[in-house]
């Protein structure tokens, strides 16, 4: 169901991005246009392909399987990491575009032209003047973060799918548990209800964040702009940990056996998880001593410090929590 509801805006992006290149093809490369068009059938075939195959465990050509599975994968990092990259270029063009005079603009933008397959006799007839051209400008980028959703998305699930090649499973030992929705006897509910309740929330507070630093020219505004971003952060940071340190906790007076065998995909599953957290504690880690190098220290300041530490401790005690449950053996 999430990965449809992605796949859904990551199509209307391609509409969009098809509508705005159109509006230029008479300078612009054709590659450019082709682009969203077969990226659209990509997101298509992979979705319906998803839906019917994602609890298929396949034991016939299991090399010629994985092999696919895995170029599956890199295709959606790949598209990820293109939608990151474009995303970052429009906004340091409206970074750069602010900042400087409007030749020194076109100059920029008649120099970048000649890379990306404008010709550069025609970049003044690719301004984007029509109001329906800025519109498909404007939302495609603001659809962007959905498809780079949706390109994680689908790489956990092929993930998924690799791992399971060729895995039996014992049907004599697998119980059904049936989810009982009550609200004191049982925390499933409890807990879908709260995740949904950060997760609009933090919709709320991202596009009021967005809102009020991109649109309002006064400091005081971008203040209680970023103020209320780094709170809001800073809340659900402390509840993650805390609930992350309780489930360790819980761990340690259920009895369960402990798993210690040499187990290859649970090795990988600890390696990837740890190797996409240094990501996050390098920013972290730079934020730090950016915040204290820096003069003078407000409370901005020291809102992104605390950020930047819990950032870290949440990461580590989540680490720590899931990959005991790795190790952890069934009831």
């Amino acid at each position: 169901g999430g990965l449809i509801l992605f796949a859904i805006f990551s199509l209307v992006m391609d509409v969009f991005k098809i509508g705005y290149y159109s509006s230029f093809y008479s300078c612009l490369s054709a590659i450019k246009i082709i682009y969203p068009i077969v990226q659209a059938i990509f997101v298509v075939v992979q979705t319906y392909f998803l839906w019917v195959s994602a609890k298929d465990c396949i034991h016939v050509h299991l090399n010629v399987t994985r092999c696919g599975l895995m170029l599956t994968l890199t295709t959606n990092l790949a598209v990820w990491m293109s939608a990151v990259t474009d995303e970052s270029v429009h906004k340091a063009h409206s970074k750069l575009k602010k900042n400087m005079t409007e030749e020194i603009f076109r100059w920029l933008l008649k120099e970048r032209s000649q890379r990306v397959g404008m010709r550069s006799s025609s970049v003044e007839e690719c301004n984007c003047n029509s109001q329906i051209c800025q519109i498909f400008k404007n939302g495609y980028f603001w659809l962007y973060p959905f498809n780079i959703e949706y390109s994680l998305f689908a790489s956990a699930m092929v993930y998924v799918m690799w791992k399971n090649v060729g895995r039996f499973i014992d049907h004599h030992s697998h119980h059904i548990q049936r989810l009982k929705f009550r609200l004191f006897r049982r925390t499933f509910f409890v807990g879908i209800m709260l995740g949904l309740i950060i997760l609009v929330s933090g919709l709320g507070v991202l596009i009021l964040y967005e809102v009020q630093v991109n649109s309002s020219p006064e400091s005081s505004k971008k203040s209680q702009a970023l103020t209320m971003y780094y709170i809001f952060n800073i809340v659900c940071l402390s509840l993650m940990s805390l609930v992350c340190i309780g489930g360790s906790v819980i761990y340690r007076f259920d009895k369960r056996d402990m798993d210690r065998h040499k187990n290859p995909t649970r090795t990988l599953d600890v390696a990837l998880l740890m190797g996409a957290a240094l990501g996050q504690y390098a920013i972290s880690y730079y934020s730090i001593v950016a915040i204290v190098a820096s003069t003078p220290r407000d409370t901005i300041s020291a809102l992104n410090l605390t950020y930047a530490l819990l950032m870290i401790a949440q990461h580590t005690f989540q680490n720590v929590f899931i990959i005991e449950g790795l190790h952890r053996q069934p009831p």
